[in-house]
């Protein structure tokens, strides 16, 4: 199955139980707000489809992984129900990742940017290329990242997104996101990277569905208020990016 248009590219493909979800957009696999919402449904359709028990969720080529939100789509905001509105867009993509009942592998292969870094973190099992580096960029713009950061918080603790918020112009190399925590393991190559996802997928997806799903729910327990919360953070990134010094800086980039 396969979901193109002018915002960009979804693309699923379901082999062994295996369900594999290539997102892409021409701009270093950036968001729109309409892209969230089709790969939002997509995981929310492939978590209630019997014949698959993993989602892979990867990007398209061998550069970035995902450039975050959509610069064009920020600049286009004109006041807070907009800017909620498409900052919404991440945070319902993270609760339906949560809350999907299958566990889903990321495949990062190369940089993650803001709010790459919160589909990476909201991903159970992350295997990366060792050309997977992060930043955080957020406050560099004159917003935060606010919908992002329990999912980020969750898998890295709080001192090192603080040291990753803070430093908001510098990459932390996949070896920093490897030690605290996001990614489970880095490979010196992408086809390395592709057997290690492979090889984990065709294992997790022969284990008794019931027990996974049962495992999903515990390995997110705590998190039933994000519902809310992350809706919450929307609306501050939504305002904040109506400021002047955030338009400046959105233009400069």
């Amino acid at each position: 199955m396969s979901l193109q248009n002018a915002t960009g590219t979804i693309t699923v493909s379901i082999d062994a139980k295996i369900a594999t979800i290539e997102f892409g957009h021409p701009a270093s696999n950036s968001f729109p707000a309409q892209l969230l919402q089709e790969l939002t449904k997509t995981i929310d359709d492939l978590g209630h489809n019997s014949e698959v028990t993993v989602l892979v969720l990867k990007s398209q080529g061998t550069a970035a992984f995902c450039a975050g939100a959509s610069f064009d789509e920020l600049l286009a905001v004109t006041n807070e129900s907009e800017g909620k509105s498409f900052f919404s867009g991440f945070a319902h993509l993270i609760n339906a990742m949560r809350k999907c009942s299958k566990l889903i592998i990321g495949r990062v292969q190369g940089k993650a940017v803001g709010g790459g870094v919160g589909i990476a973190a909201a991903c159970d099992y992350v295997l990366a290329s060792q050309e997977a580096s992060i930043k955080l960029s957020e406050l560099a713009i004159g917003i935060g990242p606010f919908v992002i950061e329990p999912a980020v918080s969750r898998k890295i603790g709080k001192t090192a997104l603080a040291e990753l918020t803070l430093t908001a112009q510098e990459w932390k190399p996949a070896a920093w996101a490897h030690e605290k925590g996001l990614y489970a393991k880095t490979f010196e190559s992408i086809e390395k990277l592709d057997k290690a996802v492979l090889e984990l997928a065709h294992h997790i997806a022969s284990y008794n569905p019931e027990a996974l799903s049962a495992m999903k729910k515990v390995l997110w327990e705590g998190t039933d208020h994000w519902d809310n919360l992350l809706l919450e953070r929307a609306s501050i990134s939504g305002k904040l990016v109506l400021s002047e010094a955030t338009k400046l800086a959105l233009k400069r980039n």
